[in-house]
C-alpha cells in the first residue's frame, strides 16, 4: 500500500470550519486600545474589508469558500498526507506517524491558505495595497504571492533578525512583486521611535505589526493583512485539518494525538481545530501545541489582556502573553517568535482541550535532521519543533508498546533556511531557555491593563 494518501481534487473542502460555533466558553471580546471597551465592526473597518470582519466575529459553524478562492487553492490543494514509514523504522516505534505536507504550496508553507483568501476579499472590496509583517518570511512571501494573483501591491515589514538571516525569503517576496523592509524601519513613526531607543534591536513581530498597521491606517486604499492570531486567519487554515481527517478515514485511521508548532497559532489551529471539534463531541484525541523554549508563551506566559503589537496600536486580546514589550532572542525559528498567541488557542488551553509543551532549538533541529535523513524533506525551523514532539510521542509509544496514530502538521520546508541548518550542523546553536527574570521584566508591560476574565 502506498504511504502517500491523496484526496481527490473534487473533495477539497467547500467550507471552512469555525470553532467559535462549538467553544464551551466564548472568547473574551477584544478591547479598543483607546476606550478599553469591546471592539465593534466599525473599529476594525480602517484595517480590514467587511467580509473579513464578519468572518472574524461570526459564530456560523461552516462558512462557504468562494469558488474564486477554491480555484486558486487548487494550484496546490488538496495537499498530500504521508505516512512517515522511514522515520517510524528509524525510531523503532510501533506508532503510525502521518504528516500533512503543507510544504507543497508555491510559497513552501501553509501560509497561502489564508493569504489567498485575504487577498481575494481585499481586492473585491476595492483595496489597492496591503501591508503586513512577517517573522521568518513565510507569511510575507505567501501574501506577496497572493497579491500577485489578485493584482494587489504588498508591503512587508520583516523582523530584522530574520531579514538578515533569511535573504532568500526577501527575494521570494520581490519575485512576486512584494516590497520587503527590515523592521524596525525609519519609514514609520513607531519604527523611528524604537530605533532611537534601541538602535541594535533584532526586532520582533510586535514591532513589525505596529509598523504595518501604522502604514495601513494612513491610506483609504491600503488595508492590513495578518498571517496568524486572528479568528478569520485560523478559520481559513482549517482546510488542513478537514482534509487530513478525510485522508485518514480513507485508510481507516483516526489520530490518538495531533501535533503542531505554535507561534501565533495559524498552522496549529489549521491542523487541530477540526479535531478539537471531535474532542468536544466526545472523541478521545490528544492535541499538542509545541512552542520554542526561547519564546514560551503558552507554557510560561499568563492569560491576560494585552496588545498584539509593541506600539500599542492593535486591540487588546485575551490571550497567553509574555508582554508586548517582550523581544525574544534571534533564534532561527523566526515564525515562532511572537509574544502572544491566537485567542482561540489560549481559550482551548484554558479549557484543557489542548496541551502545550516547549522544546529548545537543539532538540528541534536534531529531529529535523533525522526527518530529512529518513523522509527526504528538509523541514522549516518552525516545523522541526512539531517533529521534536512527534519523536517524543513515538518513543513514548515504543516504551509503552502502543501502536498510537500520530498526526503532525508539516507546516513548511526549510530550503531557504539552510543557514540555520549550517549553524546546527557546525554546533553553533545552543539549547536556549528564556530566563525567568526576562519574562518578569517583560510582563511589567501588562501593569494597568484590564484583567482577562
Amino acid at each position: 500500500m502506498s504511504r502517500r494518501i491523496d484526496l481527490p481534487a473534487d473533495r477539497m473542502p467547500k467550507s471552512w470550519y469555525n470553532i467559535l460555533a462549538d467553544l464551551p466558553t466564548p472568547l473574551a471580546p477584544p478591547l479598543h486600545p483607546g476606550t478599553m471597551q469591546p471592539v465593534g465592526p466599525e473599529d476594525l473597518a480602517p484595517l480590514f474589508p467587511m467580509a473579513l470582519i464578519e468572518q472574524e466575529m461570526s459564530t456560523q459553524r461552516e462558512i462557504p469558500i468562494p469558488e474564486e478562492i477554491r480555484e486558486k487553492l487548487a494550484i496546490w490543494r488538496p495537499t498530500p498526507l504521508i505516512r512517515a514509514t522511514g522515520l517510524e523504522r528509524a525510531l523503532g516505534t510501533p506508532a503510525r506517524i502521518y504528516y500533512k505536507n503543507e510544504s507543497v504550496s508555491p510559497a513552501g508553507s501553509h501560509k497561502p491558505n489564508t493569504a489567498v483568501a485575504q487577498a481575494y476579499y481585499n481586492a473585491k472590496a476595492g483595496i489597492k495595497r496591503l501591508t503586513t509583517e512577517t517573522g521568518a518570511g513565510q507569511w510575507g512571501s505567501a501574501l506577496s504571492f497572493a497579491g500577485a494573483l489578485f493584482g494587489l501591491d504588498v508591503e512587508v515589514y520583516m523582523v530584522r533578525a530574520s531579514y538578515d538571516q533569511k535573504p532568500y525569503r526577501r527575494v521570494m517576496m520581490e519575485t512576486w512583486g512584494g516590497r520587503c523592509i527590515p523592521s524596525p524601519s525609519p519609514f514609520t513613526e513607531v519604527g523611528r521611535r524604537i530605533l532611537e531607543a534601541t538602535p541594535d534591536t533584532p526586532g520582533s513581530l510586535g514591532m513589525a505589526i505596529s509598523e504595518a498597521v501604522e502604514k495601513a491606517v494612513q491610506d483609504s486604499e491600503t488595508a492590513y493583512a495578518l498571517g496568524s492570531v486572528l479568528n478569520h486567519v485560523l478559520l481559513h487554515q482549517t482546510v488542513m485539518g478537514l482534509e487530513a481527517g478525510e485522508q485518514l478515514e480513507m485508510v481507516g485511521a483516526y489520530p490518538d494525538v495531533v501535533i503542531g508548532c505554535v507561534g501565533g497559532g495559524s498552522n496549529f489551529g489549521g491542523i487541530a481545530l477540526p479535531f478539537v471539534r471531535d474532542r468536544i463531541g466526545g472523541k478521545r484525541v490528544r492535541i499538542v501545541a509545541v512552542e520554542p523554549s526561547s519564546c514560551p508563551t503558552l507554557t510560561r506566559g499568563p492569560y491576560a489582556y494585552d496588545f498584539g503589537d509593541t506600539g500599542k496600536m492593535t486591540p487588546l486580546m485575551a490571550m497567553h502573553t509574555l508582554g508586548h514589550d517582550f523581544v525574544p532572542p534571534p533564534i532561527h525559528a523566526g515564525g515562532l517568535r511572537y509574544h502572544g498567541v491566537a485567542p482561540i488557542i489560549s481559550n482551548l488551553l484554558k479549557e484543557q482541550l489542548i496541551e502545550a509543551i516547549a522544546v529548545d532549538q537543539v532538540e528541534a533541529f536534531t529531529a529535523g535532521v533525522q526527518f530529512a535523513r529518513t523522509e527526504g524533506i528538509i523541514p522549516a525551523p518552525e516545523t522541526t519543533h512539531a517533529l521534536a514532539a512527534t519523536v517524543r510521542e513515538a518513543l513514548a509509544a515504543k516504551e509503552a508498546g502502543e501502536a498510537r496514530t500520530i498526526l503532525v502538521s508539516f507546516s513548511g520546508h526549510g530550503l531557504v533556511d539552510m543557514a540555520s541548518y549550517e549553524a546546527f550542523l557546525h554546533n553553533k546553536l545552543v539549547p536556549y531557555e528564556m530566563p525567568e527574570s526576562e519574562i518578569v521584566r517583560a510582563l511589567k508591560a501588562l501593569d494597568g491593563l484590564p484583567k482577562a476574565p
